[in-house]
């Protein structure tokens, strides 16, 4: 199946069984990409997952991303689902902000997202809401902070044993 019918079977099963939980679809690059409501993505991945003609049975990956300078929308989390046996891909997104960032879980549906929710709560700060286990996975536990939102520098500025002009900086 092409790229473009792809995105077009998808959208309309979504916008069929979800209505205006549905908010947008694109061809990203190569890859259909789909955005959702936040507080639908356990039922929207349940129901890829259970649809015999798409099986959305792999989950790939799962990614937070942080978009500081987006008001009312700083943060998103990817997921990209995958039917193996048919070889389509998908990107679905939700967007949340700042003020807000809890999401349901998807481990009911997906238990590898068990280890890709806790280490975006651990980077991003995003409360998987159902998470059987939800707590810190790389870093330590008494960090006050998650590193990866963008509103943190990218280096100590503490540090004294490095030397920028070494770096070309």
């Amino acid at each position: 199946m092409e790229k473009e019918a792809l995105l077009i079977a998808v959208e309309s099963k979504l916008k069929a069984q979800f209505g205006e939980g549905f908010i947008s679809s694109k061809l990203n690059v190569d890859f259909p990409e789909f955005t959702v409501k936040r507080d639908l993505i356990c039922e929207v991945v349940k129901f890829l997952y259970d649809d015999e003609e798409l099986a959305f049975q792999y989950l790939t990956t799962m990614a937070a991303i942080h978009y500081p300078e987006n008001q009312g929308h700083e943060f998103a989390v990817m997921y990209q689902l995958h039917n193996l046996p048919k070889n389509f891909r998908i990107r679905l997104k939700i967007e949340f902000s700042n003020s807000d960032v809890n999401v349901p879980s998807i481990t009911s549906v997906f238990s590898a997202a068990n280890w890709m929710e806790r280490q975006e709560f651990d980077f991003f700060g995003i409360i998987f809401r159902g998470h059987p286990n939800l707590k810190r996975i790389l870093n330590m536990d008494e960090m006050n902070y998650h590193p990866m939102r963008k509103e943190y520098a990218l280096e100590d500025g503490t540090r004294e044993d490095k030397d920028d002009k070494m770096f070309g900086r």
